[in-house]
C-alpha cells in the first residue's frame, strides 16, 4: 500500500491489555491545572521503569468541569487494578494534592474502584470534612493555602497499552517533523494518550537482552548505524526512526488514534522525507490486539 508516495508496510501493532482511569484536575486558572496534570503524569513513560503510564488527555473547559473551574483531563494506565491502586493516590498525593488551587475529580464510573479522598483524607490530620454532593462523595482537606477538594474515589476501565506506529525518514529532522505532525493530529483523539515525551520515543525497544535482569533492550533492526552489522528493516535511503507509542481507554480508541497519526504523516508524503511507516509487534506472542496498519487505513 503506497499512499503520497509513503510505503504503508504489511505489519502491525502489538497492543496488551492494561487497567486505567481518568482523572479531572481543576484550578482557578487553566495554567495551574495544567501544571498540577503535567507534574503528576511525569516520569510514567512506561510500566518497564515507572510503574504505570500516564499523559494529558485533553483540557476541560470550565462548563464541564465538577466545580466550574477550567480543568484538564489526564490518563493514567497499569498493568493491573492493583498496581493502578498503589500509584493513582502516589501521585495525587505528591502533584496535585501540592499544587495550588488545585481539586480532582473522578473522570470515569464504573470499574473497580480506585482511592483518591478515601486515601488522601488522612492528611487532614481529623480536620477533613466528607460530603455528599450530587450523590458524589467530596472530601474537603484543610490545606495553608484553603482547602483541597476531591472526589471519594474514581471508577476504572480495562484498556490498551503499547499500540504504536513507526516513522521511517530520510534525516533525523525529517522523522522529527513527520512525527510532531502525527503527535498533533493523534493528540486530538480522545480516550487516548501518548505517554513519551512530546508524544514521541527516539529509543524503541524489543523483549529481552543479552544482559541478565534487562526485560527490554534497543531494537536494533530499526537502528540506522546498525544497519550493515545485523539484520535490519530499514531499506539504505532510511537514515532516523521515530515511534509513538498510544495507550487507549478501549480497542477503538487505540485504532482511531492510529488512523489520525498515519494521515497526517501521508498528507506530508514521500516529498518531506517520509520513507514508510511501520508498526512494532513480536510475532503476535506479547499481546491479544493486533492493530493492521493497511486494514487500519482501508
Amino acid at each position: 500500500m503506497i499512499l503520497n508516495g509513503v510505503e504503508i508496510r504489511d505489519s502491525f501493532a502489538e497492543a496488551f491489555p492494561m487497567v486505567g482511569t481518568r482523572l479531572i484536575i481543576t484550578a482557578d486558572t487553566a495554567k495551574w491545572a495544567m501544571i498540577a496534570a503535567k507534574t503528576m503524569t511525569g516520569f510514567a513513560t512506561s510500566v518497564i521503569g515507572c510503574g504505570c503510564e500516564a499523559g494529558v488527555e485533553r483540557e476541560v473547559p470550565a462548563a464541564e468541569t465538577p466545580d466550574g473551574r477550567p480543568g484538564v483531563a489526564v490518563l493514567i494506565f497499569a498493568m493491573d487494578i492493583k498496581g493502578l491502586k498503589s500509584v493513582v493516590p502516589n501521585r495525587i498525593g505528591q502533584c496535585v494534592l501540592t499544587s495550588p488551587t488545585s481539586a480532582c475529580f473522578a473522570g470515569i464510573e464504573g470499574g473497580d474502584a480506585v482511592s483518591i479522598g478515601k486515601a488522601l483524607r488522612y492528611f487532614g490530620d481529623g480536620w477533613q470534612i466528607s460530603k455528599n454532593v450530587d450523590d458524589r462523595r467530596i472530601w474537603r482537606v484543610p490545606v495553608m493555602e484553603g482547602e483541597f477538594v476531591c472526589d471519594h474515589e474514581t471508577g476504572s476501565v480495562t484498556g490498551v497499552g503499547g499500540g504504536n506506529i513507526l516513522i521511517l525518514g530520510t534525516s533525523r529532522g525529517e522523522a522529527l517533523a513527520a512525527a510532531e505532525a502525527a503527535v498533533d493530529a493523534m493528540d486530538k483523539v480522545e480516550g487516548c494518550i501518548l505517554p513519551f515525551p512530546g508524544g514521541i520515543v527516539r529509543s524503541g525497544s524489543k523483549v529481552g537482552s543479552k544482559y541478565k535482569g534487562m526485560f527490554a533492550s534497543s531494537n536494533n533492526a530499526y537502528c540506522p548505524t546498525l544497519r550493515a552489522q545485523g539484520p535490519t528493516q530499514l531499506p539504505p535511503e532510511v537514515a532516523s526512526v521515530m515511534e509513538i507509542v498510544i495507550d487507549g481507554v478501549s480497542e477503538k480508541a487505540v485504532s482511531d488514534c492510529t488512523r489520525a497519526g498515519i494521515e497526517a504523516v501521508v498528507k506530508l508524503g514521500r516529498d518531506k522525507g517520509v520513507v514508510a511507516i511501520d508498526a512494532g509487534n513480536y510475532g503476535g506472542n506479547l499481546g491479544p490486539f493486533h492493530f493492521k496498519l493497511r486494514e487500519i487505513m482501508s
